[in-house]
């Protein structure tokens, strides 16, 4: 084996045995993350990079994913690997998107409230209509996520009406009268 490789192999098993010491915090939400669910998402994680046509250093992004997202009312076990590897690729396509202008932070917290609070655990919603806003104000020059962390930041940018309980009953009113 040449050295290349070996780092590889290295670098791997200690990716894997990053995600692995995640389950210690995930389990008190019902989630663990097999040795082949492990295997599978640095597989993926290796494949979206190329993709994207990026590099990783130190222990990559999947723990913060997993950190953010794992509480979600939206996870389960039965979804959870499938999840993650759907979260890898929009942060890798977004962070392209968003030019890297954009801390990992504050994409992940971006991410994360629109997936609870906008898409209801819909990543094509979130990957689809959330960010490819968001991304678009970023790169027309928009930068009040700085102050913000990327927190509370959609509302100025959603172009959707969503549903307010309120007007629902109003609306109702005016129909009986």
């Amino acid at each position: 084996m040449d050295g290349q490789n070996m780092l590889a192999l290295v670098q791997g098993m200690a990716w894997l045995a990053q995600v692995r010491e995640t389950n210690g915090y995930t389990e008190k939400f019902g989630l663990c993350l097999s040795e082949d669910d492990a295997k599978l998402l640095l597989a993926e994680k290796n494949r979206i990079l190329r993709q994207e046509r990026r590099v990783e250093f130190g222990k990559g992004i999947l723990p913060q994913i997993i950190y953010h997202f794992c509480d979600s009312s939206f996870l389960t076990q039965e979804n959870y690997t499938e999840t993650l590897v759907r979260l890898q690729e929009i942060f890798f396509r977004y962070k392209n998107e968003m030019m890297d202008e954009i801390s990992d932070d504050e994409l992940l917290c971006f991410m994360r409230e629109q997936f609870e609070e906008v898409c209801y655990g819909d990543l094509d919603y979130l990957e689809g209509t959330c960010l490819e806003i968001f991304a678009q104000a970023i790169r027309a020059g928009y930068r009040g996520y700085q102050a913000s962390g990327g927190r509370g930041e959609f509302g100025q940018f959603d172009i959707a009406t969503r549903w307010d309980r309120e007007l629902y009953l109003e609306a109702l009113r005016d129909l009986n009268d």
